[in-house]
């Protein structure tokens, strides 16, 4: 008798846990239709507030992209069932939001046709989805990166060495990080490489975990690694930021450097090594401000935004200044979406797309797009944490501590809590190659989730 009841159990267990893929992807289906219903009924306000009439053309277009994104719904219900089913609808309704605010600033513009950031935006959109798609189709098995570690590390500094090819590089940009492709399409290669850098890293520190937390030289209370097992690594991190120093890219050395810091805290659980990063990191701030002009030319605009005797007002100051000035203009509720002046502020729609949104959507608007940012992190440190190997967990804390500092470093800019540094807002900006970046680590998350919650349990009792 008791030998049925048993058996009685495990059948139930068994189809509790087949049930289980299925609520998680019906409830990710749900949060993708609101997440649409949202991105559809914010471009429908954009055109009724700027325009005074609803264009079907904008709505069809954006249908199409709604396509792509249940047609990743669908990949995900038959190869990878047990993702997390939160990831997709953030990352939906977010890129939905700064098409609305783009296409916003377009009409400001009268911006129409391809020369429309929002037609750009769009069309990235669809590379991007149909990246993540491809991605999460071929990648069966995510511990599979961990073998080419060291690929993924070289792979990283070729990209970032692009801009440096007779040909590929775009002369008139701000920054040497550019390349184009075909002489129509410009691409940041940096974008892709701090994937490629994330995966070194992640693969490396498995492999040297335990050298770095108990081998090597005793000094000021911290074990020192020896140099074999901490020198590789250093050395691709100081090549990387070497390039990003030669190439003006101040964010994205900020951003490695980052990343850098808290997989390695993560993989020695030593509180030192954040500290030891802090220092590196006022003693890099102090150089760069002495050395580099462009990097104390930031720290002026930020120090002295509103002192005209320092920063012109009408020059350097300016962008900083409106971007506040629109913040202010929003207040707590907003004017409502195209209704107010974002298109005042230079580079609105990319670099200052929070204050354009904050603008519009006011104060409360600007804390739901954050509450949505660290729901999207939180959920990426969770899978993390979920996970019993050590290659998954430090690839995705390290993905997701990599759009928490980015969203820290454009949030903080364009508000003044820090200097502004030329990055992108996660999957708002307009930015092709950042839009392509950031959906493939919605790809990696999505395997990783999916390998986490598939793999057999240690019981222990």
């Amino acid at each position: 008798m008791s030998t049925g009841v048993a058996a009685d159990t495990a059948v139930i267990k068994a189809l509790k846990k087949m049930r289980l893929p299925q609520t998680q992807r019906n409830r990710e289906f749900w949060l993708l239709l609101f997440a649409c219903a949202l991105s559809g009924a914010a471009l429908t306000l954009v055109q009724l507030g700027a325009l005074g009439a609803i264009d079907p053309m904008i709505l069809f277009i954006g249908g199409g992209l709604a396509v792509l994104v249940f047609a990743l719904h669908i990949v995900l219900r038959i190869v990878a069932s047990d993702a997390d089913p939160f990831v997709v609808p953030i990352a939906t309704l977010l890129t939905g939001l700064g098409i609305a605010m783009i296409y916003r600033i377009d009409i400001a513009k009268n911006l129409t046709g391809w020369d429309a950031y929002s037609s750009k935006q769009l069309a990235w959109t669809a590379i991007s989805l149909a990246g993540a798609i491809a991605l999460v189709i071929a990648l069966r098995n995510y511990r599979v990166l961990f073998r080419y570690t060291y690929l993924f590390g070289l792979a990283g500094i070729i990209l970032l060495l692009l801009p440096f090819v007779p040909g590929l590089r775009v002369a008139d940009a701000n920054a040497d990080v550019w390349v184009s492709l075909g002489g129509f399409i410009s691409f940041q290669p940096g974008e892709l490489a701090k994937l490629c850098l994330a995966i070194f890293f992640a693969g490396y520190l498995v492999r040297t975990r335990e050298s770095l937390t108990s081998v090597g030289t005793r000094f000021l209370g911290i074990t020192w690694p020896r140099a074999r097992e901490l020198g590789p690594v250093m050395v691709v991190w100081l090549i990387s930021l070497g390039i990003i120093v030669s190439q003006r890219d101040l964010g994205t050395g900020v951003l490695i450097f980052g990343m850098f810091i808290a997989m390695l805290y993560v993989a020695t659980g030593k509180t030192s090594w954040v500290l030891i990063g802090l220092a590196l990191v006022a003693v890099g701030v102090f150089l760069a401000t002495q050395i580099l002009s462009y990097v104390r030319g930031r720290f002026t605009n930020w120090l002295y935004a509103f002192d005209p005797s320092v920063v012109d007002p009408q020059g350097a100051g300016f962008q900083l200044q409106q971007g506040i000035f629109g913040l202010a203009h929003g207040g707590l509720i907003g004017t409502g979406l195209g209704m107010g002046r974002p298109q005042v502020t230079p580079l609105a729609h990319s670099d200052y797309i929070i204050p354009s949104l904050g603008e519009e959507l006011g104060l409360i608007g600007i804390f739901a797009i954050l509450c949505l940012y660290m729901v999207f992190i939180s959920r990426g440190i969770r899978i993390g944490m979920a996970g019993q190997d050590d290659f998954g967990k430090l690839l995705a804390i390290g993905l997701s501590f990599t759009i928490a500092l980015q969203v820290f470093i454009m949030v903080g800019g364009v508000t003044r809590l820090i200097p502004l540094t030329g990055l992108t807002t996660p999957f708002l900006a307009a930015g092709g190659s950042s839009l392509v970046a950031n959906w493939l680590i919605v790809a990696l998350l999505l395997r990783i989730s999916d390998g986490v919650r598939r793999q057999p349990r240690v019981v222990i009792g």
